[in-house]
């Protein structure tokens, strides 16, 4: 062996997973990244926690092996005998869909009462059935659906698996595979810290600016090309000077060959076209609903204005509202943010130093309420009656776990609130005359004969009240609106409703919208104002017709 001395920086992973020969100093700084997910902003964190008793021992164990060692811990005893024995098991610190769904197949029960040797907290169970309802593979009742049952014989996280099943179905199912086996595996990229920029330029081939799942499609793409031009060796060549580890390329092959021979026997097709953006993206957006973002318009990236100049806005990180009211950062390292995108998904967010989306692509936000429609809310304000689409519409807002996913649009209101649209339908479209049936080729008719009476009738009596100064001769809208709610039924809340029962209620009964005349105006004060209020009069030997207003 050499006589030089060498200093060898790792991760825990060296605790157990990695024996180096030859050390004989351990320098323990006592910390460590520990996986936890978080039960407040459901995402899965990696804080600097002190380690355990155990792994600063495990640590301990890496020099000495062959010869007398040394341990150096930078914390002291007192510390060290203060910290727990063991680390938290792993149940204890992650999202627990995957278990329950396995134990939701296997039959075992409900996961409260199962006797695990290290209980679950309530909190994450309930998560992990939060997120099964998200994804569709439980009812209401907690029980597996359909969906659910396909879900459990894939060998993945739900997420990506439920990806896998909407491919099948929307077609794009060979590229969705690549991407579902890439994420199941630690990513092949590699950027050594002396040569990050050679790394970039070599992984800046596979780029795409609008979505890194195309990238790893990219990537996936040219290794294979290269796999069958090139022998074993110079494959391994190839990977080391275009930054990838050839045993996680060959890892991600093999997951991929697994997956595919799994989709095969659950009857899932392979698509022979290549998908469109669209189609691939609405695949992967349902597993990852709760990983979606809205560009924030910050203060700090607008222009300003600095003396009579307008400065351009400033580039730095961009911030994104998630779900929850959580607020995100852009993974630098990926294509994608330099685009900023209005709207993006993301495979995941982990909380570092910040909170970072990482495996990112833009999505079209119409394609959030398709294929979260069991999942977002939806609010309407502004209920009126439409002349044009002969309908009563409303201001629609929907949101996703409260992200704004649309404002603003008119839709129609009858099906959601069919008794507040009737009640708008008979006040604003029969009582106050704005009706008019429309045509089969969708142009507006004629009044209908019903309303041509009933309109009469009311302006007769509002002429009246104006030659009498005064105004109780028309009968308040609320006896006019007993009068239709009595005759109409319960269902009817539009024009095309209305015209279908109408034709075949008046061929029964020809005056049954007619407004009686003693209903309309009052009986005891219909011939108000006739003798001292004429409708016309001589003045000079010329007629004049008279109008009355108050």
């Amino acid at each position: 062996t050499s006589a030089r001395r060498r200093i060898i920086l790792a991760t825990n992973v060296a605790e157990t997973s990695l024996t180096v020969p030859g050390i004989r100093y351990v320098i323990d700084p006592g910390t460590a990244r520990i996986s936890r997910y978080s039960t407040r902003s459901k995402v899965q964190r990696l804080p600097i926690e002190k380690i355990a008793q155990s792994s600063a021992n495990q640590r301990a164990g890496r020099c000495g092996r062959v010869a007398a060692g040394v341990c150096i811990r930078l914390y002291s005893e007192e510390d060290f005998l203060a910290r727990p024995e063991f680390t938290e098991p792993e149940l204890r610190r992650t999202n627990l869909a995957s278990v329950i769904l396995q134990m939701r197949q296997l039959g075992l029960g409900n996961p409260e009462e199962f006797p695990f040797i290290d209980p679950p907290d309530q909190r994450f169970i309930h998560d992990g059935y939060r997120l099964l309802h998200e994804l569709g593979a439980l009812d209401e009742h907690n029980q597996l659906t359909p969906l659910g049952r396909q879900l459990a014989r894939l060998p993945l996280d739900p997420r990506i698996g439920r990806m896998i099943l909407e491919a099948g179905r929307q077609g794009c199912l060979s590229e969705v595979l690549v991407i579902a086996s890439a994420l199941s595996i630690q990513d092949p990229r590699e950027r050594p810290q002396e040569k990050q920029q050679q790394a970039d330029e070599q992984h800046r081939r596979f780029a795409d600016e609008h979505s890194d799942f195309v990238s790893l499609l990219n990537l996936w793409r040219h290794f294979e090309e290269q796999r069958k031009h090139l022998s074993s060796s110079q494959l391994r060549k190839y990977c080391r000077k275009s930054f990838l580890a050839f045993m996680r390329m060959r890892e991600w092959r093999e997951t991929w060959q697994q997956l595919k021979t799994q989709a095969r026997d659950m009857g899932l097709s392979m698509n022979s076209e290549p998908a469109d953006y669209a189609v691939l993206h609405r695949a992967l957006l349902t597993g990852l609903l709760g990983n979606l973002g809205n560009r924030l318009e910050e203060e700090d990236n607008k222009p300003t204005a600095v003396k009579g100049r307008t400065s351009r806005p400033r580039k730095g990180p961009q911030k994104y509202q998630g779900a929850r009211n959580s607020v995100f950062y852009l993974f630098p390292g990926s294509a994608v943010a330099k685009k900023r995108p209005k709207w993006m998904m993301a495979a995941e967010v982990v909380e570092t130093s910040r909170l970072y989306a990482r495996g990112i692509a833009r999505i079209d936000p119409e394609w959030i309420e398709s294929q979260a429609r069991h999942l977002v809310k939806r609010s309407y304000t502004e209920p009126r009656w439409d002349v044009r689409r002969s309908q009563v519409t409303a201001l629609e807002t929907v949101t996703l776990y409260g992200l704004l996913i649309q404002s603003g649009k008119r839709v129609h209101f009858g099906p959601v609130d069919t008794p507040v649209a009737r009640e708008i339908f008979i006040r604003e479209a029969l009582i106050a005359g704005n009706y008019r049936p429309t045509t089969r080729r969708g142009q507006k008719g004629d009044e209908p004969e019903f309303m041509r009476h009933n309109q009469a009738l009311i302006r007769e009596a509002e002429d009246i009240e104006a030659r009498g100064r005064r105004r109780d001769v028309l009968a308040d809208e609320a006896q006019l609106f007993a009068f239709f709610d009595q005759r109409l039924p319960a269902h009817i809340h539009s024009g095309p409703l209305f015209e279908k029962w109408r034709k075949q209620a008046e061929a029964a009964e020809p005056d049954l919208l007619e407004l009686p005349r003693e209903l309309v105006i009052h009986p005891q004060r219909a011939g108000l104002g006739d003798s001292d209020y004429p409708g016309e009069m001589s003045v000079n030997g010329v007629r004049l017709h008279l109008r009355y207003g108050f």
